[in-house]
């Protein structure tokens, strides 16, 4: 296994949901430390790595955290009722199995919900299910049976998913958006070596849930320039088209042009350019995004201070915020690289 994926594979394997990120911080804080100058934990939670160099500042970001679940209240009979933290489609929980983070360790469950033989009308089985509707069925007894497992309100919950291989190097797993920016992240600093600005790469917390840790690190850091690594969903499946999508899996990293439609970020002409640059300069492979719907990090950063020049570089992937996201490998790398190239040619972005 390549050094990537298997760095891709521990991240993703690992749990952390928006607000609680603190295993997924000390996971990339040991893989990340020996390539950095010097290695912090702000006081929103964000880990900022820094390689030093001039006077000028680049932030390289990605989020560490998933969407996810949290226990809301244990009923009698000791089912129970969640949240949801972050983007989830409701027809893609039910069913699942699903870890409980309580204080005591793990705790495994499984997402129920009304049996279609109790539905009374054909019509009630061909509705989707709403996540208000469903329960997690941890097998206890009675409330007093769930509390004494560690399980109550407040309790963190994630998806009981493990990173797989898939044919022509493909890879799926649970929590890729971001871990596959994560991932990208560790190895641009582990590559990076003819550089003339100061490096920051800042793993967010609570990207899910409002884009809170790009907007606190990014007014700390006030950088001159910011790059957010990220994933993104692609057109080149059932039940989509390219022209709704014009993102395909194996044809290389995405250079976003704007993204949300009003309250996204349309990605500064000076910064396109040097992206781009980098890309044909190096033969890397990229393709260009208009999106309409979705934000990143990059969406709060480039309006922090007086204002960030700020880009995103994603790698294309199918069934983003879902346990079974599938990304290609080589598109991975290639993002990588293309970081890694922009980043060595800084100053051509003045």
């Amino acid at each position: 296994m390549s050094r990537l994926k298997d760095l891709l594979e521990k991240l993703s394997n690992a749990h952390g949901v928006s607000g609680y990120e603190n295993n997924v911080r000390q996971l990339i804080m040991d893989e990340v430390r020996p390539y950095v100058d010097e290695i912090r934990t702000d006081k929103m939670g964000n880990l900022i790595a820094t390689k030093h160099g001039g006077p000028r500042s680049i932030m390289l970001a990605a989020h560490m955290d998933e969407i996810g679940l949290m226990a809301k209240y244990v009923d009698d009979n000791g089912f129970i009722d969640f949240t949801t933290t972050g983007g989830w489609f409701n027809q893609t929980l039910l069913n699942q199995r699903m870890i409980l983070h309580t204080q005591s360790g793990h705790v495994y469950g499984v997402i129920g919900s009304k049996p279609p033989h109790a539905m009374k009308e054909e019509e009630d089985m061909k509705k989707p299910v709403k996540a208000e509707d469903m329960f997690i069925d941890i097998g206890a007894t009675s409330r007093e049976d769930a509390h004494m497992l560690g399980v109550m309100a407040g309790t963190p919950i994630t998806s009981d998913t493990q990173f797989r291989s898939l044919g022509n190097d493909m890879i799926t797993g649970k929590a890729l958006d971001d871990r596959g920016g994560c991932a990208v992240l560790i190895e641009v600093m582990r590559q990076i070596k003819d550089f003339k600005a100061t490096v920051h790469a800042v793993f967010t917390v609570q990207e899910e849930v409002g884009l809170k840790g790009g907007r606190t690190s990014a007014f700390g850091l006030d950088p001159d320039v910011a790059l957010v690594s990220e994933v993104t969903f692609t057109g080149d499946h059932p039940g989509i088209e390219l022209k709704d999508q014009a993102l395909e899996i194996g044809k290389g990293p995405v250079i976003t042009v704007s993204d949300a439609e009003g309250d996204g970020i349309i990605v500064p002409e000076n910064v396109l350019r040097w992206l781009k640059q980098a890309a044909e300069a190096n033969n890397i492979p990229y393709q260009l995004k208009v999106g309409t719907r979705g934000q990143t990090d990059a969406s709060i950063i480039h309006l922090s201070r007086e204002g960030i020049p700020t880009g995103v570089i994603s790698t294309p992937s199918r069934y983003i915020h879902t346990p079974v996201t599938v990304m290609k490998m080589s598109d991975l790398e290639k993002s990588v690289q293309l970081i890694v190239k922009a980043v060595e040619r800084f100053d051509s972005f003045f």
